[in-house]
């Protein structure tokens, strides 16, 4: 039911994950998919890889946006590959896998994640609603953190907080564009961020706190993110869509 075919999307932290996952998925409906990674090339070009077996262009491109202009950059490079950018997935993003408590959270620790996760979308953010066109899907994925807090995280819960209230933002101010705006907050998602710290009984301990018993899988995040991108989701625009089996319920 969902063919968007003649769309070019870009997935920001593509080369794995999330980002890889949705990355098959917008090509499978037909888009054209650019990936966008930092530092893994190899992985990034694998992505594309499989995403050109389904007959639609791919590319990898390499840009760092926690650094000003690097999601400029990115878009730049899209569009030149693509012709435009109609969707943009704003993914790549830093989970810290040491707690921390605040009290002891050092500097360096607050800003590096702030500058990998807040500062790297508000970038994104500058950069799709200069580069996406009139019609366009741009879709930030935040967590349960943003949400509810975590506790000796809060360094990512604050960053993805704030990404939620951007979501809710820009997207009163892209509406007039008919662009619509929105995010995705997923709980617990089985990825190699998670691997060294959830496994064995500690993951069996995670799935069964989840009312559908399991963690999620990356196509299981990437599936709602292609079905905001879709025409069937047009009306929807500054909504936080809530991908955790059931473990957070907000409203």
């Amino acid at each position: 039911m969902i063919d968007l075919r003649g769309r070019h999307v870009l997935v920001t932290g593509g080369s794995r994950g999330i980002g890889a996952a949705t990355a098959i998925l917008f090509a499978r409906a037909g888009a054209d998919v650019a990936i966008g990674y930092r530092s893994r090339k190899a992985e990034a070009e694998s992505v594309a890889l499989e995403c050109a077996s389904h007959g639609v262009r791919a590319t990898a491109i390499a840009a760092d946006l926690s650094q000003r202009g690097g999601a400029d950059a990115l878009c730049i490079a899209t569009t030149a590959a693509f012709g435009a950018i109609d969707i943009m997935v704003c993914n790549a993003g830093f989970w810290p896998t040491t707690p921390e408590p605040i009290a002891t959270m050092s500097d360096a620790r607050w800003h590096d994640t702030a500058a990998q996760n807040y500062e790297a979308m508000f970038q994104c953010a500058r950069a799709a609603a200069r580069s996406v066109t009139d019609g366009g899907r741009i879709i930030f994925v935040s967590s349960t953190a943003g949400q509810r807090g975590e506790a000796f995280h809060s360094d990512y819960a604050a960053a993805k907080g704030a990404m939620i209230s951007l979501t809710k933002s820009i997207a009163i101010e892209l509406a007039p564009r008919q662009v619509t705006v929105n995010a995705v907050a997923p709980g617990w998602v089985d990825t190699d961020a998670i691997s060294d710290v959830v496994f064995g009984d500690e993951k069996l301990r995670v799935s069964a706190n989840i009312p559908l018993g399991r963690i999620a899988t990356p196509a299981d995040i990437g599936g709602p993110i292609v079905f905001l991108a879709s025409p069937l989701a047009r009306h929807i625009t500054g909504e936080i869509l809530n991908i955790n089996g059931g473990s957070v319920l907000c409203g």
